[in-house]
């Protein structure tokens, strides 16, 4: 097979990257193929990107894609690990292909404490956070260990007075090893924990408790090419009172929730911030309402709506599982579009989404944003909740670079 040249010609079809077929993958390509859009698809795990001279070669053990990503002339990044998305990136980039998301959104959104430098960088309304660039342990060559943790808790506790301190990995997702310390040996043990790993490089980032009641939100932002930046008006509200962390991973349920619109244009200026002068891009956005010392303590009236709104979730987390998503994704996709109306239609659902939007509009100056994400998950909650199929502007966006 003839190795693609490194030169810079314009084709017009997308090419889809991704690790696995999943369903935001599935439901990108049925949506290419409602809107008249040509995939080409590109696996991005068990293949060999290869370099030599001024050839490139993209094969996979049984078939080679070489000539295929050379008809594509923009990418669509949909690769899970945020490492192989910014290698994706940067590799599709190298080749002379315009890749949605940029490698440099990629970079930014790859790490919290960049995110959170962009945004703060715009005077954009962020939680109190504090880095410390040094590992909890240090080995020396003679095999003695120095131990840090004391002196991490100080700096953190110097800068942080409130009456909790959240320590989260730079890019982990997920909620995964976010911990909230409200005492001193509790932070310090903490500390202990937060080895150098994958989703923590190197060092200890920390932020203020930010008292959020009971849900936080995640918000969709895009820009198509020569176009103004939006906001989707209705966000996805992920809410419970079952861990500070309202990750729907953790068990939370979901709620759709229209934004004010200061909140919508507070959204598109994070966008702006962490996207910088890219043409086209798509990410979500997770903001906070800090209640602070307002926030309402008196639950046990929401607590029973969330337990009753639970109730009426387990047919959609029944869907959810069924294998059937991957024999038949249409008629997967068609049930699970019913349990999440009987869902949304239910007394508990409309209660509580009324209460996440009467506090959005009471609360409008006191949201911050503390994340964001440049391969949002929307298939199966996102779409049917909030409203927005993300694949419709991911695709056009892609399609604008065209």
């Amino acid at each position: 097979m003839r190795a693609l040249q490194l030169e810079s010609v314009l084709f017009m079809s997308i090419g889809l990257l991704y690790e696995r077929s999943e369903t935001d993958e599935l439901g990108i390509k049925l949506t290419a193929e409602e809107l008249g859009i040509e995939l080409q698809f590109i696996p991005f795990r068990k293949v060999a990107a290869t370099i030599s001279r001024n050839q490139f070669f993209f094969r996979s053990k049984g078939k080679d894609y070489t000539d295929i990503i050379k008809d594509v002339g923009v990418v669509l990044n949909r690769a899970q690990s945020k490492n192989r998305r910014l290698q994706a990136a940067y590799l599709m980039e190298s080749i002379g292909k315009k890749v949605l998301n940029t490698s440099s959104v990629e970079f930014v959104c790859y790490s919290k404490l960049r995110v959170l430098l962009d945004l703060w960088r715009q005077g954009l309304p962020i939680p109190k956070t504090v880095y410390v660039p040094c590992d909890p342990h240090d080995s020396l060559r003679n095999g003695k260990e120095i131990h840090n943790e004391e002196d991490i808790a100080d700096l953190l506790q110097q800068e942080i007075t409130s009456s909790g301190i959240v320590i989260k990995p730079d890019a982990g997702t997920h909620g995964k090893m976010i911990t909230l310390s409200v005492d001193r040996d509790a932070l310090v043990n903490e500390i202990r924990k937060a080895k150098p790993s994958i989703i923590n490089p190197v060092g200890v980032l920390a932020q203020e408790f930010i008292r959020k009641w009971f849900y936080d939100l995640r918000i969709i932002v895009f820009k198509e090419k020569k176009k103004s930046p939006e906001c989707h008006p209705i966000a996805l509200a992920r809410g419970g009172l079952i861990d500070f962390r309202t990750n729907t991973y953790l068990g939370n349920l979901v709620f759709a929730a229209h934004l004010p619109l200061q909140t919508r244009e507070l959204a598109v200026k994070c966008g702006e911030a962490v996207c910088h002068a890219c043409d086209a891009w798509v990410i979500a956005l997770d903001a906070m309402i800090d209640y602070g010392e307002n926030a309402p303590t008196d639950n046990e009236y929401l607590n029973s709506m969330l337990n009753r709104a639970a109730l009426e979730f387990n047919s959609v987390k029944k869907v959810k599982m069924d294998e059937l998503k991957l024999r038949d994704f249409q008629s997967w996709n068609k049930k699970l579009e019913e349990a999440f109306q009987t869902y949304t239609r239910s007394e508990p659902y409309l209660t509580v989404k009324s209460i996440i939007e009467e506090s959005l509009e009471k609360n409008v100056g006191r949201i911050v944003f503390h994340e964001a994400n440049s391969c949002p998950e929307f298939w199966e909650q996102t779409r049917l909740i909030a409203g927005v199929n993300v694949a419709v502007p991911l695709l056009k966006c892609a399609q604008s670079l065209v």
